[in-house]
């Protein structure tokens, strides 16, 4: 019995490896449905609320689009 039940842990864990890696999506949190995905460690979101994965609640002005706009870099924008 204990046997049959640690082949059938080890099948279950082997599905779940299998899903992980072919069948689900290659997906970054912080990006939206389409933007990016894959092994790439270096991804760069698109800026712009459109391009996040969790929308902001606020409607985005001027400031918010360039704070955005100029991540990763370290420096603000130029009409801050």
């Amino acid at each position: 019995m204990l046997f049959k039940l640690a082949a059938l842990g080890a099948l279950g864990y082997a599905g779940y490896r299998f899903y992980e890696k072919k069948i689900r999506p290659q997906q970054n949190e912080a990006f939206a449905s389409g933007q990016a995905g894959g092994k790439n460690f270096q991804q760069i979101r698109d800026a712009g609320p459109e391009a996040m994965a969790d929308k902001p609640k606020d409607t985005w002005d001027m400031v918010d689009e360039e704070g955005d706009e100029s991540f990763p870099a370290s420096d603000p924008p130029a009409n801050y």
